[in-house]
């Protein structure tokens, strides 16, 4: 049996001062309800820095400065693999606030704080790097 490679998703940690953004997914969706670092899959031919900005704006239209890039890791899904590949950033100057065009609220979270968010399940590793 032949097996997939990962689907490479990228996610943005957004960080203003001691918060971290989280965003909603919606109900109808693949992990619908749990709490996620906004971002989305990498078109074929799309850097994954391209991707995360696309992603961005078409989720919650603001602009992103990417302050670090963390080591991607392998998440298995029983629907599949994905290569999610995080990116700590911070709004850029002159960026709109962001605002839910795809998830049904956003959150801005001390870091102490998010373990008591449901995440999705891919996200969950990310804790470490950030408490």
């Amino acid at each position: 049996m032949e097996t997939k490679p990962p689907v490479p998703v990228v996610c943005a940690i957004i960080v203003r001062e001691d918060r971290i953004m989280l965003a909603r997914r919606p109900p109808d969706k693949k992990l619908g309800g749990l709490w996620e670092f906004p971002g989305g899959k990498v078109e074929l031919g799309e850097t994954a820095e391209a991707a995360l900005h696309r992603e961005l704006h078409e989720e919650l239209g603001c602009v992103v400065r990417i302050v670090q890039t963390l080591p991607p890791f392998v998440h298995d899904y029983s629907w599949g693999s994905i290569e999610l590949l995080p990116f700590v950033c911070e709004l850029a100057v002159g960026s709109p606030e962001p605002h839910p065009h795809e998830h049904t609220a956003l959150a801005w979270v001390e870091r102490s704080a998010l373990h008591s968010y449901e995440l999705a399940p891919a996200d969950v590793p990310l804790l470490k790097a950030l408490i």
